[in-house]
């Protein structure tokens, strides 16, 4: 059921249409009962929808294997709740009437509206049929309840909403039913009150949705995508629509948390209608039962599964989970579910440094970065295998965990994780990025991301909470710190990661609240180290890209570093990896995310084209390095190098102290690296003369005089002529495609930094335009940090645990990067000095006094 083959070009039209019978049936004849939908698959509603003439899927640049699959009458017609199953349901997806609308105009009750759009997909997509996006519109479609639901007779009728993005309301015969506002979250609203005897059934959904032009959480939505990493709005319905009849005692959601030391589960079934109703839940191993317990509805309920059998991405076992509510001896429902036993935790490794662990053993969280974009259904897979197919081609490649990118995704997602043994790293999306939210606009995004939480606490796939991303959409880190303090008591058997890049972008800052100290380094990995109480892990890397002629969004693309063919693409990915686990035997990661499984848009740095269509990498050389990190990455550690003790004095190794005055040649004072300089000329020094370089002058050692993968100092009197958004070099030292180091001004922060490629030790201000400054940056190799000096005074400390050797020249006045001489510096330089060891605090100090 799950050998889901990578696909090829679309075969013709009538084969599609083929297939999809095909997979519809052996979906029906395959799915477990409790699991996949009860005992029976429920009624499609196409007969109850308007008229099909007409219609049509609306162009799209980029079809998948999947697009021609998808028509009126199986617009996902599989079960859209699997953690909660009845046998009694009909299928709301199909085609429905449609129109834009007006903010505060009146439902169109009774009347029929001009368009037709193929609900579930948003109306933005080329499956919807629109194809375009509205502020405000209006869903309309009628229905007949079946006679055998009885809802004359005391049943309830229930309409439920996977997802609509993002204020809605429900009317059903001209009657407001229900309202919900979010648009990731499920929902549901009782019709039955608002109900005719008999006849078909009006129901009208109006929803507004302005996306980036408000504060509510977009994710990467935007009502004008850009050629970059945001993109194309998802409108209106996007997930399964469906109608059940219930009692008025029924269950409403399962709340289970595994325990593998006591082998219990706490599982609360939280019901609708009066209290104190009894709960029986059964446990099943495929047809044997494992336990038999009874219980009171929204009580916690202790399970007993006895010598359980655990969860792992290597045997992802799952038990069946049967609850029934009683009233008195009378069963009054009955859901199906499934749960799997598994602990996610942090413990100490034999290095002494903590953690992750899956089942209580050390586990390396291999993942990637997932968006869950389409390009025919933008936020909605054309099918259930498409949806499916993302996370069966990950654990294919070798990868045991995907970060679900700042999107909620449809429960079946989930229970397709959970069914192929796949960990999750479950995103809250981020409100739009640029400026500060208003308060209203916190409290609706706690409030979003408390629903999040809620509704998916009891997938055994996801393993932890990430409520921020890179700073969008935060206002302090205060809050920030509260927020994954809050989280985790809402749920403490997975682990919270207050913030994904905490080091990057428009960060407020470490909290250093939550279980998880989370990293971005382009392309990276990442080589932050955890503390007393936080995993560490590189929460996105990578983003090499290629482009691949007819499979692009925009008919071309970028990404963080571009490949001209696979073959580079493949040694350029294998490398990275190979420095992943580097970086989780020397710094202590516990895990890494990869951008990304598909390209996205504009963006070409997927495994696959953004269609699905073409592998872009060698898989079979991915999976074996992906294989060896999570073999080899166990917590045993590896020792930082022996640097030696290093050459003793303030002096240095080599020193430049420019005090010639003329001349194209720098004086090496202490060793015998005379520096050529070309493109300068000299001006005042901080004691005699130095030089003075305007934007395309250098100073070249003409000999590598750094061993960059150990312990050194460099310093460097410093001025600059201009502090604009521009990078500026003092110092630096070639390493092939770039510099193994940057003593410079970082002119993205407008800060002096000491930097490595995608880290940076900043300093707090910002220099003034022809001051001296005194400048030492710190490579100590034992501690594995990067620091920054200023005037004497350590003004910056990073991890920084594992570093390059380089065996390119030591250079002044410029850097290199992409190969390139880049970075030059508008300004003047003196006495700078190398050192072959890491200088103290006080030398420091001592040094800038000199």
């Amino acid at each position: 059921m799950y050998d889901v083959p990578r696909p090829q070009v679309s075969p013709p039209p009538h084969r599609w249409r083929l297939l999809s019978i095909v997979l519809a049936v052996a979906a029906l004849l395959l799915a477990p009962p409790a699991i996949a939908g009860a005992s029976a698959p429920g009624q499609l509603a196409g007969s109850a929808s308007a008229p099909t003439d007409g219609w049509h899927q609306a162009p799209t640049t980029l079809p998948t294997p999947w697009t021609d699959q998808v028509s009126p009458t199986n617009a996902l017609p599989e079960y859209p709740r699997p953690q909660l199953t009845r046998s009694a349901w009909q299928s709301l997806n199909g085609l429905w009437q449609f129109a834009g609308a007006s903010a505060g105009e009146a439902p169109p009750v009774g009347t029929n509206l001009a368009e037709q759009i193929l609900v579930p997909y948003p109306t933005e997509s080329s499956l919807s049929g629109i194809k375009r996006h509205e502020d405000y519109m209006w869903y309309r479609r009628t229905v007949q309840v079946p006679r055998s639901w009885h809802v004359d007779k005391g049943q309830r009728l229930v309409l439920n909403f996977g997802a609509v993005d993002y204020k809605t309301t429900v009317w059903v015969n001209g009657h407001q039913v229900g309202q919900h506002t979010g648009g990731y979250g499920a929902f549901s609203v009782d019709a039955t009150d608002a109900l005719t005897k008999s006849g078909p059934q009006e129901i009208i959904v109006g929803v507004e949705d302005r996306a980036d032009a408000t504060w509510q959480p977009v994710g990467k939505q935007r009502q004008v995508p850009d050629r970059g990493i945001f993109y194309t709005g998802a409108s209106g319905i996007w997930q399964s629509v469906w109608m059940e009849p219930v009692s008025a005692q029924h269950v409403t959601g399962l709340d289970m948390t595994p325990d593998i030391d006591t082998n219990t589960l706490a599982l609360t079934a939280r019901t609708a209608g009066a209290g104190g109703q009894a709960v029986q839940v059964v446990v099943r191993d495929g047809k044997k039962v494992v336990s038999h317990t009874l219980g009171v509805a929204n009580k916690k309920v202790t399970v007993k599964i006895p010598n359980a059998k655990l969860w792992s991405p290597d045997k992802p076992f799952l038990y069946d989970v049967q609850v029934t509510v009683l009233s008195g001896k009378k069963k009054v429902d009955q859901i199906g579910s499934y749960v799997g036993m598994r602990e996610i935790g942090t413990a100490k490794g034999k290095d002494g440094k903590l953690r992750i662990t899956l089942n209580h053993k050390i586990t390396f969280l291999l993942s990637t970065l997932d968006q869950g974009y389409w390009p025919d259904g933008i936020y909605t897979a054309p099918t259930d295998e498409a949806l499916k197919f993302d996370i069966a081609q990950t654990k294919a490649l070798g990868f045991n965990t995907i970060r679900k990118h700042i999107k909620v995704e449809p429960d079946r997602w989930y229970y397709h994780a959970d069914k192929l043994g796949m960990m999750v790293w479950q995103d809250m999306p981020a409100m739009k990025t640029g400026g500060e939210p208003p308060p209203d606009a916190r409290t609706q995004f706690e409030s979003e991301l408390r629903e999040m939480v809620d509704q998916h606490h009891s997938w055994t796939s996801v393993i932890g909470w990430i409520p921020f991303n890179e700073g969008w959409g935060e206002w302090n880190k205060s809050d920030t710190g509260r927020i994954a303090n809050e989280v985790k008591s809402w749920d403490p058997s997975r682990l919270v990661n207050a913030h994904s890049g905490v080091n990057c972008c428009a960060s407020h800052g470490d909290s250093g609240q939550g279980d998880v100290l989370d990293w971005h380094a382009y392309t990276g990995p990442a080589q932050n180290s955890p503390d007393a109480k936080r995993v560490a892990i590189d929460g996105e890397h990578g983003g090499y890209g290629l482009e691949v002629d007819d499979h692009m969004w925009f008919g071309e693309g970028h990404a963080y570093q571009m490949a001209k063919d696979p073959a580079e693409l493949t040694s350029l990915y294998v490398g990275n990896q190979k420095d992943v686990l580097t970086s989780a035997q020397r710094c202590g990661i516990s895990g890494s995310v990869y951008t990304q499984t598909t390209d996205v848009e504009h963006e070409v740095n997927g495994f696959y084209t953004y269609d699905r269509q073409i592998k872009k990498l060698d898989f079979g050389q991915v999976k074996a390095v992906n294989d060896s990190i999570i073999r080899g990455a166990d917590g045993s550690g590896e020792p930082p190098p022996d640097t030696g003790p290093g050459t003793p004095g303030l002096a240095g190794v080599h020193a430049y102290t420019f005090d010639e005055n003329a001349g194209s040649t720098a004086a090496d004072g202490v060793g015998n690296a005379n520096a050529t300089l070309t493109g300068v000329d000299w001006a005042p020094g901080v004691h005699a003369s130095a030089v003075h370089f305007a934007g395309a002058g250098e100073g070249d050692t003409g000999a590598s005089l750094v061993k960059t993968e150990g312990s050194y100092s460099v310093s460097a009197w410093a001025k600059l002529d201009e502090a604009g958004g521009g990078f500026q070099t003092v110092v630096s030292q070639d390493g092939g495609d770039h510099s193994a180091f940057f003593l410079q001004y970082s002119g993205q922060d407008q800060r002096w930094a000491m930097s490595f490629v995608g880290l940076r030790a900043l300093s707090p201000e910002k220099p003034e335009v022809g001051r001296w400054y005194h400048l030492t940056g710190v490579r100590d190799a034992k501690a594995g940090t990067l620091a920054l000096y200023v005037d004497g005074k350590k003004v910056a400390s990073e991890s920084a645990c594992t570093a390059p050797a380089s065996t390119g020249h030591t250079v002044i006045g410029r850097g290199q990067f992409g190969g390139n001489k880049v970075d030059y510096l508008h300004g003047a330089a003196d006495d700078v000095r190398v050192f072959d060891r890491a200088l103290s605090d006080a030398e420091v100090a001592q040094l800038a006094t000199r």
